[in-house]
């Protein structure tokens, strides 16, 4: 905006229409006080200021006007009809004018000086505006570097604390920050601990998990620098996103070689209980079915259901040693998967009519989806087995509806195959924990007998076939559990 200063009415009109006709806008004052008041009050680019003015003259006005921060850098423009003298001139300009104009204007060189002026000191507001933004920026981004700072200050102090190994990775997956348990087990940060030739090599398994944007969890053994001994641990190494990008990698070494110590003793007791198990239990049972037999030959006897009954339960407890040592053979490595071409639909079918003869006519199995009636390779009895497990289990946590649906589904890559119940569910946050060993649901521990190993078995199995297993469901309403196994 401009503003006109003149004392005569008319000058204020001729300029105001002369510069309103070339798009500026214009406001006026009609003595020095009220331009004083309007330049405070309002912001404006440029002033053209009458020199002969009573009470006040323009000088006076430009000196006051250079005393205050906000105006003393708006262009003044003299106007003047008698002071022409060169003494004059020179007062303007010490005074805070940057030209002066000498009466009668010469209309067109008024507009250029004021088009000129206006120009310059509009883009000397916007350099100055910009300038100060960039200031603000700086400042907040220097804050926001010393929050930053603050917190990854705190968080090393927080991962120093820590009893595990810990450590963080950039974006690249180079490591860029160790605890100080690090060094126990390596001499540089650089480098990853070593761990037993027999393990996983973990900057591979990391970089498989980094182009997968996925967390790692991994067992190994490391070696102490000091002892040279290896200490299993577990390693967890998870993604910090920002939006959709990964920003740092946060890693964790937590020592379980006593757990695992425990587990093997553990497992190696369950191993040798079953073995001496087996063998008695296998005499009960011949035993049982030869009472069983002289029993049948007379019908009359009362004695039969009591023998049926033991049989049963025998059965029973031969499925669980059967399981643990399972269980044992998995832990040891000694689980044998024997692939040969096979044809899964036969398979299916046979797991299908082993439930139906052992759980009478109230079960129903729906078939849904197109038959994998083709030959790929796969362990016959191990498939086999996990196709039991899902179908009993189907029936076993479904005490109101015996209603079971199997689909199949088959891709250029994979075969896949799902039980569905409609039974009691299991809660969101506990289905990521049933394929662990003897891991049971509290909702169902109480109602439902078992030893949490059965879906561990047919995790374990899927695994050897280099398929994948797993869950879905919602309380109340069933689940789906289903495996895949590849064509090739």
């Amino acid at each position: 905006m401009v503003l006109i200063v003149d004392d005569n009415q008319n000058n204020i009109y001729s300029l105001k229409k002369l510069l309103e006709s070339n798009d500026f806008e214009v406001d006026t004052a009609i003595s020095g006080e009220e331009a004083l008041g309007k330049a405070l009050k309002n912001s404006y680019s440029l002033i053209v200021l009458d020199v002969q003015m009573p009470d006040m003259d323009g000088f006076e006005v430009a000196e006051t006007l250079s005393g205050y921060s906000k105006t003393k850098e708006i262009p003044i423009v003299f106007l003047s009809a008698v002071n022409t003298e060169k003494r004059f001139i020179t007062k303007g300009y010490k005074s805070g004018g940057i030209d002066y104009v000498t009466k009668p204007i010469d209309p067109e060189i008024l507009l250029l000086k004021v088009k000129t002026f206006y120009n310059l000191q509009e883009n000397s507001l916007a350099m100055k505006r910009t300038q100060q933004n960039l200031e603000l920026e700086v400042k907040g981004r220097r804050e926001s570097q010393a929050t930053m700072k603050s917190q990854i200050d705190h968080f090393h102090l927080m991962l120093q604390a820590l009893p595990q190994i810990a450590f963080t990775l950039n974006q690249d997956g180079e490591v860029d920050f160790v605890n100080c348990k690090w060094y126990q087990y390596s001499d540089s940060e650089q480098v990853f601990p070593e761990t037993h030739p027999d393990d996983h090599n973990i900057k591979q398994e990391f970089e498989e998990c980094r182009k997968r944007g996925k967390a790692l969890e991994l067992e190994v053994r490391i070696k102490n620098i000091k002892t040279n001994h290896y200490r299993y641990h577990l390693l967890r190494m998870s993604p910090v996103f920002e939006g959709e990008l990964i920003k740092t990698w946060v890693g964790t070494f937590t020592d379980i070689d006593d757990q695992k110590r425990i587990e093997k003793e553990k497992d190696e007791f369950l191993s040798i209980a079953s073995h001496e198990l087996k063998t008695p239990l296998t005499s009960i049972k011949a035993y049982t079915q030869l009472l069983e037999r002289k029993l049948k030959l007379n019908q009359e006897n009362s004695e039969l259901i009591y023998v049926e009954k033991t049989l049963d339960q025998i059965e029973k407890l031969n499925s669980l040693i059967t399981d643990l040592l399972d269980v044992s053979k998995i832990e040891n490595g000694k689980l044998k998967i024997n692939k040969k071409p096979e044809n899964l639909e036969n398979v299916l079918q046979n797991a299908i009519e082993t439930i139906l003869h052992t759980n009478g006519a109230d079960v129903k199995i729906e078939r849904h989806g197109v038959k994998p009636d083709f030959l790929i390779p796969f362990d016959k009895i191990r498939i086999e087995q996990v196709l039991i497990n899902f179908l009993s289990n189907a029936i076993k946590y479904s005490p109101e509806n015996h209603q079971i649906i199997v689909t199949t589904f088959t891709d250029e890559k994979e075969v896949r195959i799902s039980v569905t119940d409609f039974g009691i569910g299991i809660p969101d946050f506990k289905q990521e924990y049933v394929f662990q060993k003897f891991y049971r649901v509290e909702e169902s521990s109480l109602q439902f007998q078992g030893m949490g190993i059965g879906l561990y078995i047919c995790s374990e199995i899927i695994k050897q076939h280099h398929g994948t297993i797993g869950v879905s469901s919602e309380l109340g309403e069933g689940s789906t559990f289903y495996f895949t196994l590849p064509l090739n």
